[in-house]
């Protein structure tokens, strides 16, 4: 029989924040940071930890900045994407890694990208599950009204307050919606929701997942071109939010870089194609021959 790794919970300080964290596997391990998106936490990325933690790699999956149990700074800029971005480092330097490989989903996917143009020398590796560069969003959004169409809530959210209320209504309601509506059928079980209810009840939860959307109005330099880490995109098709025209776009900004899509998942690729994500994932961040 197969042990499972044991996952560890704890809180370390970050850049003078505070990051709850999930870890597995080996310490000495190649060091792999797993960053979830909105309206996640770590517990996002459970289906993943067990598996990458048993390939061998040292697996951390942090509560972002504004999320779950971590630090809740006040404030636009804290939410930068720059200094999202710079929490991978900060993370690595905790861990005492000169390079890190990162894997990130939504938000998290944007940190990813954003962390390997900036910092190449610190990212071995970047693996991207429905997530665009940043630099190829606006770009692409701007050309193609259908994609600027399904991303209007991100204007709604950019409101004071209102959106705040409108998500804790219910029990949450809004947001049980939102993970609900844009998956396949039994992707997020009841149990699962009450987790993730849990950690949006966290003080001040709710106004620092928002920010991060809030700071996309702070001024912002392009990234450094090309990204020269190798990159990984994973990608569902079936993204109510994301179109796949994006992945080209995004991949115009690689040195290096591939997609592997996944027909029949949604924007919650990880949870519902989550053996062969695993696979692809594994195969990846261990060096080995990935998949065709």
């Amino acid at each position: 029989m197969t042990t499972q790794p044991t996952i560890g919970t704890r809180s370390i300080r970050v850049r003078g924040q505070v990051l709850h964290l999930a870890e597995a596997g080996p310490e000495d391990g190649p060091l792999v940071l797993l960053l979830h998106g909105f309206p996640e936490f770590w517990y996002g990325w459970r289906r993943q930890i067990g598996p990458l933690a048993a390939a061998g790699l040292r697996v951390v999956v942090p509560d972002q900045r504004g999320y779950g149990r971590s630090s809740k700074p006040d404030g636009l800029s804290a939410y930068h994407l720059d200094e999202v971005a710079a929490d991978v480092v900060g993370l690595a330097d905790a861990f005492g890694r000169p390079t890190v490989q990162v894997v990130g989903h939504d938000w998290g996917g944007l940190v990813a990208w954003r962390a390997a143009a900036q910092y190449p020398e610190r990212i071995a590796r970047a693996a991207i599950l429905n997530a665009p560069h940043p630099d190829a969003f606006g770009a692409y959004a701007r050309r193609t009204p259908s994609q600027l169409l399904r991303s209007g809530y991100i204007g709604v959210f950019q409101l004071p307050w209102l959106p705040e209320a409108m998500m804790r209504t219910g029990n949450f309601a809004l947001l049980r919606r939102a993970l609900t509506g844009s998956s396949r059928p039994g992707t997020f079980d009841e149990a699962a929701l009450a987790r993730y209810a849990e950690a949006w009840a966290e003080p001040g939860a709710l106004t620092g997942m928002l920010n991060w959307y809030r700071a996309l109005r702070l001024p912002r330099r392009p990234s450094p071109e090309p990204v020269t880490p190798p990159v990984l995109m994973l990608w569902g098709r079936r993204d109510v939010a994301l179109e796949p025209g994006l992945v080209e776009e995004s991949l115009r900004h690689c040195a290096a870089g591939r997609v592997q899509w996944f027909p029949e998942a949604t924007h919650w690729v990880q949870h519902e194609e989550a053996q062969a994500v695993n696979a692809a994932l594994s195969a990846f961040l261990t060096g080995a021959e990935a998949p065709a």
